[in-house]
């Protein structure tokens, strides 16, 4: 027969996504939301004690002197049942994550408890794609292409419009859309790419370089300016080097100051639990929203 803590321990198994904040390393998430879980699951309300019969042997006061001894039998409580002295029923839980966020990044972060690790790898075969904003910056270009990095240049960005910054995208899309046919292996002019491209199906086979299937821009006001992207086998840094190659395009220069991804696959930004909510009672809410999402 299952325990309590068994049973709360199988309502957390599954995927979830969680919000991983800038500045923080993606293990740091995970071993927080693991010492979470295993403080919800464990934390049991004391139940009463088991008792056990124990005979106590002493010396008896009859017509055989004092070398009679007299049994009793005293129902007594069983220690070895005590919380303190069985521990936690679960020490450690296997706790996964799937595609990951460096430090400097925030977003979306997928994490799979349980028998969930397994649909991680499923996660990682699907064909499916990322969305991210970027927050970019005018005027200077660092070496690693991030705000916190050397800077390496700076330069003018007056000349910079919305209509040469949206020219420039529609460039870098355009390149990218023969990039995703040339690795999706499948021939243009077939029944079959016809009907990967209406599925939105259409997509890499096997690895690939990373791949920008959509690229706009949400906001204008320079030096500062917001690009929304969905992509494919993608990296942080690649992301980052994206703003960088926009800004020479413009014959300026440009850093990424803020990464942030918003939907991996199903999970969304809206539904990922913040800081306050990596409890086991709200990750077994989430799991079993999602498991219900994921049979459909």
């Amino acid at each position: 027969m299952a325990t309590r803590a068994i049973r709360r321990f199988r309502r957390v198994e599954g995927l979830f996504c969680v919000y991983k904040p800038p500045g923080i390393h993606w293990k740091l998430v995970r071993d927080r939301i693991e010492t979470c879980i295993l403080e919800g699951v464990n934390d049991i309300p004391s139940l009463a004690l088991p008792h056990e019969a124990n005979v106590f042997s002493e010396p008896g006061s009859g017509s055989r002197g004092p070398t009679e001894l007299t049994r009793s039998a005293v129902s007594l409580p069983a220690l070895a049942a005590h919380p303190l002295v069985r521990g936690p029923e679960f020490r450690r839980i296997k706790v996964g994550v799937g595609h990951r966020l460096d430090a400097s990044s925030s977003g979306v972060l997928v994490i799979g408890v349980g028998h969930g690790n397994k649909r991680l790898n499923d996660l990682y075969q699907m064909c499916g794609t990322r969305d991210y904003t970027l927050d970019g910056e005018f005027g200077f270009a660092t070496d690693n292409f991030c705000r916190t990095g050397r800077i390496v240049e700076r330069s003018t960005y007056d000349h910079i419009t919305r209509d040469k910054l949206e020219k420039v995208l529609a460039m870098l899309q355009g390149a990218n859309q023969k990039a995703l046919l040339i690795h999706s292996n499948v021939d243009m002019r077939s029944q079959e790419a016809y009907e990967m491209a209406v599925t939105g199906e259409l997509g890499p086979r096997g690895k690939s370089p990373p791949i920008l299937t959509g690229l706009r821009v949400t906001s204008f006001q320079p030096p500062h300016f917001t690009l929304e992207l969905q992509c494919l086998n993608e990296t942080q840094r690649y992301l980052r080097k994206v703003v960088h190659e926009v800004g020479l395009e413009l014959r300026s220069t440009a850093a990424c100051v803020a990464l942030r991804r918003t939907r991996d696959g199903p999970f969304t930004v809206d539904q990922a639990l913040t800081r306050g909510q990596w409890t086991a009672s709200e990750v077994a809410l989430t799991v079993q929203r999602y498991s219900n999402l994921l049979r459909d």
